[in-house]
């Protein structure tokens, strides 16, 4: 039985005043109406950095400056794995727009538990806040 196709998925972590922007995604897609940190796939040839410029403007609209590599998580799917990097991220411009995404809100890492994150955005978020998940 061959393996699970491998999706290289870039996230930013953008964070001001103690609070992290997240995104929610739409209805229509993969995951409908679920919570991430904002990104999406790297495409054949991109780097990570590129990637994340690229969906931050296909979603938000705005430019980024990508930083230091914060986290990477692998996360098994029924059809396929996903291998999440998460980058500290800054914002170079402040007029987010709802392009490619449902909402998007500033949320402190307190108010996490509030919203239904995607399963490997969940296992970034506890990784990097040191939750161990429960068995």
């Amino acid at each position: 039985m061959p393996g699970k196709k491998t999706i290289r998925v870039v996230a930013a972590v953008i964070e001001r005043e103690g609070r992290y922007l997240i995104t929610q995604r739409r209805a229509s897609g993969v995951l409908p109406d679920l919570w991430e940190f904002c990104g999406g796939k790297v495409e054949p040839g991109e780097s990570d950095p590129a990637a994340l410029r690229r969906e931050i403007l296909e979603r938000l609209g705005v430019q980024v400056k990508v930083g230091n590599l914060l986290s990477f998580v692998r996360h098994p799917y029924e059809h396929y794995e996903v291998e999440l990097y998460l980058y500290e991220c800054a914002l170079l411009d402040e007029n987010l727009q709802k392009l490619r995404i449902a909402d998007w809100r500033w949320v402190s890492s307190a108010e996490f538990p509030e919203y239904t994150f995607t399963p490997a955005d969940q296992a970034s978020m506890d990784k990097l806040l040191g939750i161990t998940p429960e068995k």
